[in-house]
């Protein structure tokens, strides 16, 4: 008599989900062997739960056949978290894209991991109600996807990154239990566990329902554009309006390369012969406001401020506003390629760090755009190539790691919003000392005993680092 073969992994994901979700063709593996970052990588296995128990079936699928497996939401991640390696399945959270209960009183909702970040807010408008965290990719990221990166958004300099907006959540283990971290109650019982897993970058398990703060939409709104002729004058505009006491809803900067790009792209009418721009909103109570701008054009004047524009209706400030959101498109009317960084800085380092960015580029004959939250200091270089050109790569990557190694150098930190991933990890002693890195492998472990949830990412490790470094051509975007 025939012995029956075990079954599969695949067998065990179809039984699961179903044959229309389990996907092992060559095209849906391509399209699934990366996020927007600059790594390819390898998925044996796509597939597309729509509830908790179908994610908890598929996981421990994956560990009864030790197969790794990442969790992925839009793909919008720009530093590898969601970038499968080594044929690890991918769990595809698209598909989970409910609000599942809204509390207008408490200003809470409850949602699915794949509802998309920009829809949320969309969703409860008609409560005067918001979403805080507003990444540039917004329209498309999903709110699993901020939490799995603690996203940030120009908007947080106020109101906070993600992790200021997670209540509660229910997720699925490593090993496929299901458990609430958080709770709805202000004060919840035992460890903050919430905060532990906010950032984890899926390797500490994944959120399947999460209920989110919302906040009050402002009875008003300013937003004011200052052009200078030099980016030293506008970060000290900068630290001047930090240092009189004000924080803005958001103060963001785009120098002249990345202005002008926006410009021929939008037409919002943004000065092109300035060095720097300097985009800075206010929220509050009308009266209030009047003061508050007057305050901060003052200040921006006695800084070097060139023009001030002051938005004056909704459709003037939805204008100025795309120009800043749309900076990393406009960029495709240069060189069709860009790699974006994203470290952190003290304020008072910014034209210092900035003028080494210019520098490292220039040395590696590269054009590089700056546009970056200059409120907390969350740099974003744009290194802007043409990956078809001989020789390119190198250049960007070793601008790159010297971009990193001079904001660290600086009191600065490796990433502000976009995570560490792939793209970082090998980067991490710049921060931390071994005993720091063995306590974050423990905190990993005690989350993840098998290793199989989102394994060599964010810490670095001998066999991690070979990874990386042996992974196939083409990995630059």
């Amino acid at each position: 008599m025939t012995a029956l073969a075990e079954p599969t992994l695949v067998d065990d994901l179809v039984h699961a989900l179903g044959p229309d979700r389990v996907r092992v063709g060559a095209a849906e593996l391509s399209l699934y062997r990366r996020d927007a970052s600059n790594f390819d990588g390898h998925a044996s296995v796509v597939c597309f739960p729509t509830s908790t128990t179908e994610i908890q079936a598929a996981v421990q699928a994956c560990v009864r056949h030790d197969t790794p497996y990442v969790a992925r939401g839009s793909g919008t991640g720009l530093a590898g978290g969601a970038t499968p390696l080594a044929g690890a399945v991918v769990i595809s959270l698209a598909k989970m894209n409910r609000i599942l209960a809204v509390d207008a009183a408490a200003r809470q909702a409850w949602v699915e991991p794949g509802v998309l970040n920009l829809d949320l807010s969309k969703a409860v408008a008609h409560l005067g109600l918001h979403f805080a965290p507003d990444p540039s990719s917004q329209q498309s990221c999903t709110i699993g996807g901020n939490v799995a990166n603690n996203s940030g958004g120009p908007h947080c300099l106020a109101d906070g990154v993600t992790s200021a907006h997670i209540v509660a959540m229910e997720v699925v283990l490593p090993e496929g239990d299901i458990v609430t971290f958080g709770g709805e109650d202000p004060e919840p019982a035992g460890f903050d566990l919430r905060g532990a897993f906010v950032g984890s970058e899926g390797m500490f398990g994944i959120a399947t329902k999460i209920c989110v703060r919302l906040i009050q939409n402002p009875p008003a709104v300013r937003t004011m554009l200052l052009d200078y002729m030099s980016v030293e004058d506008g970060a000290a505009t900068v630290s001047a309006i930090i240092a009189e006491g004000m924080v803005p809803g958001a103060l963001e900067m785009m120098d002249a390369l990345c202005t002008r790009a926006v410009e021929e792209y939008i037409h919002a009418g943004l000065p092109m012969d300035a060095a720097a721009i300097l985009l800075v909103e206010v929220a509050g109570l009308p009266n209030a406001l009047e003061h508050e701008v007057e305050r901060i054009v003052a200040i921006g004047r006695a800084h070097g401020a060139r023009n001030v524009r002051v938005a004056q209706d909704e459709a003037e400030r939805a204008l100025l506003w795309k120009g800043r959101k749309t900076a990393f498109g406009a960029i495709a009317r240069i060189k069709p390629n860009y790699y974006l960084h994203d470290t952190v800085v003290p304020r008072r380092k910014l034209p210092e760090v900035l003028n080494k960015v210019y520098e490292i580029a220039a040395r590696h004959d590269l054009l590089v755009m700056n546009v970056f939250h200059a409120g907390d200091g969350n740099l974003h270089p744009l290194l802007v190539f043409d990956k078809r050109e001989p020789g390119v790569m190198a250049r960007v990557h070793a601008a790159g790691e010297e971009i990193v190694r001079a904001s660290v150098a600086a009191g600065g930190v490796l990433s502000g919003e976009h995570g560490i991933g792939l793209e970082k990890r090998d980067y991490m002693p710049l921060m931390y000392d071994p005993p720091d890195l063995a306590a974050q492998a423990s905190m990993r472990a005690a989350f993840d005993p098998t290793g199989l949830a989102n394994p060599t990412k964010v810490l670095p490790s001998p066999a991690s680092c070979g990874d990386v470094q042996h992974l196939p051509e083409g990995v630059w975007i």
